[in-house]
């Protein structure tokens, strides 16, 4: 996959072109191709799940050979290890602290958010603001645009430290899926509050449609092995019924940031996730769940209902066929809880963040790479070079008629080839993806990339979900701190977590009285809690 980059914004290419940007005292001119080539270390944590194909590496694929073909840039690794348990975290904290070699440019992922901050502050990094200016395209610019604040958190007295990595738009917004087939032939309706969904939760677990008996049925999966706020079997929208999402910070009655974990609403939240455990509704071992381990039950055709993404109809949920044939999953909103009230936790369009060496010789070779994606791949023009793609044979085929096949069907099995790049998920621009979606959901037919893509990648249903999912849209809050670790949350904040974390499980299975939240709170304020929530106001009050 060779040829010309083509043209981007002429102004940014100029100004990149005369001025350069010194890192190392060495001046650098910006080039679409470099001739001899350049090198960029940097370092891998492999996703467990991804496959390789013709004995390929993370070290050495289609897309190292496509950098150094299309751009002139080699791609050199440091080290590589597969991402399990936080390892690739827990790699980078090792190499930093021994003084091993680091990378020249390095993607962090929103889970490992504290080591990236830690790597911000060694001062091994450079600042990255003017270079962004300076060699960014317009295309990518426009994109960082959409959401001004997602420089936030890698900032350091105004300036910018990483670049972020976008995300799509409410990507981890999540709504409930819920088996269709199970509510016809039980004569019910979809749940519209948290009582009515009681209702059907009861009804899935002792007169189970498919005759399976209560302790085979999982009601509701959901599961807070990590967190209370996540992206799939999430239950913090059981806390947002009475008013509040755990685990972020959420915009109080007076206008000031407030830690949602010490609501009130969250004692009403654990409240009502008790008396599910004691009635069989959700897992036993909830506890112990993370998120992939909630779909094991939808995929296993035994649970009634899990909360996720719009996407799921594609992953996970379109495996259940294998194990209940006529099984049929269906989007719907949030039930709401008492006054209709409904809160879901809102995507950031942020998804890690990528920082650059203050000794790399070429700081803008990764421009180079990283603005031919974002205006040839993030949301191509119909019929250009990445239309359909990124490599064919990996990531999507064509049929004779010049058509994508299903993912299913690649010779040799579909790879997720763009977790082979740079930066985590290629390019994103966070509002294209809906707006696909929508178009789809309109009856039209796929005709740009992103189209085409959920067509082939996602479930059918997938268009529908996104308008279920817009459809409450006001109900989805973001986390309104997106500042760097304040001081008291350096030192306080693993244990106020580690406090948090046990107190929530005591509560919910029964060790503690409901009554220990009161207990938590104080001792959360206390606790380093109270400073925090003052040091994070003081950021707010600068940004807001």
């Amino acid at each position: 996959m060779t040829g010309c980059f083509g043209i981007r914004d002429a102004n940014t290419k100029n100004t990149a072109s005369t001025a350069g940007h010194t890192a190392g005292d060495v001046e650098n001119v910006y080039k679409d191709k470099y001739d001899p080539e350049v090198t960029i270390t940097t370092v891998w944590g492999v996703d467990p799940e991804l496959k390789f194909k013709r004995g390929e590496t993370i070290e050495n694929n289609i897309a190292t050979r496509w950098a150094k073909e299309q751009f002139g840039i080699h791609i050199q690794s440091l080290w590589s290890i597969t991402d399990t348990n936080g390892a690739y975290g827990t790699k980078l904290r090792l190499s930093m602290a021994s003084g091993q070699k680091m990378p020249e440019v390095v993607t962090v992922g929103a889970s490992d958010i504290t080591i990236a901050q830690d790597l911000i502050d060694s001062g091994l990094y450079a600042e990255v603001g003017s270079m962004f200016d300076k060699y960014a395209s317009s295309t990518w610019k426009k994109a960082m645009a959409q959401d001004p604040n997602v420089w936030n958190q890698y900032s350091r007295g105004g300036k910018r430290m990483g670049i972020p990595v976008l995300d799509y738009a409410y990507n981890h917004d999540y709504i409930l899926w819920i088996r269709q087939d199970w509510l016809t032939k039980l004569g019910l309706k979809a749940p519209e509050t948290i009582d009515e969904l009681e209702q059907v939760m009861e009804a899935f677990k002792y007169h189970n449609p498919d005759r399976l008996a209560p302790d085979q049925v999982t009601p509701l999966s959901i599961g807070f092995k990590t967190t209370m706020n996540t992206w799939m079997g999430d239950p913090s929208w059981i806390f947002g019924a009475y008013g509040t999402l755990p685990q972020q910070w959420n915009l109080g009655a007076n206008g000031k940031l407030e830690y949602g974990s010490v609501n009130d609403g969250s004692k009403q939240g654990l409240a009502k996730l008790k008396e599910w455990l004691a009635k069989g509704y959700i897992p036993q071992e909830a506890a112990l769940w993370d998120e992939n381990k909630t779909a094991e039950p939808a995929v296993a055709g035994t649970a009634g209902m899990i909360p996720g993404p719009y996407w799921m109809s594609g992953w996970p949920l379109r495996d259940t066929l294998i194990h209940a044939p006529d099984a049929v999953w269906a989007p719907i909103k949030l039930p709401a809880g008492p006054g209709g009230t409904v809160m879901r936790h809102g995507t950031s369009y942020n998804n890690g963040v990528t920082l650059i060496s203050r000794t790399m010789k070429h700081p803008e070779a990764f421009f180079t790479y990283q603005n031919y994606l974002f205006d040839h791949y993030a949301d191509p023009v119909p019929g250009s070079k990445l239309d359909n793609g990124l490599f064919s044979g990996y990531d999507y085929q064509l049929d004779s008629t010049g058509n994508r096949i299903a993912n299913d069907k690649i010779s040799g099995g579909y790879v997720n080839s763009i977790r082979y790049l740079l930066v985590r998920d290629g390019a994103r621009i966070p509002e294209s993806q809906l707006q696909s979606l929508l178009h789809l959901a309109s009856g039209a037919e796929p005709q740009t990339r992103l189209e085409k893509e959920a067509v082939v990648s996602y479930g059918p249903d997938t268009p529908a979900a996104a308008k279920v999912l817009l459809a409450q849209k006001d109900k989805s809050f973001k986390d309104m701190f997106t500042g760097p670790a304040t001081e008291t949350m350096k030192s306080r904040q693993d244990y106020l977590n580690k406090l948090e974390s046990q107190t929530f499980n005591d509560i919910i299975y029964g060790i503690q009285p409901l009554s220990a939240f009161d207990t938590f709170a104080a001792a959360w304020k206390s606790g380093g809690g109270k400073q925090i929530t003052q040091e994070v106001n003081e950021w707010y009050a600068t940004v807001k």
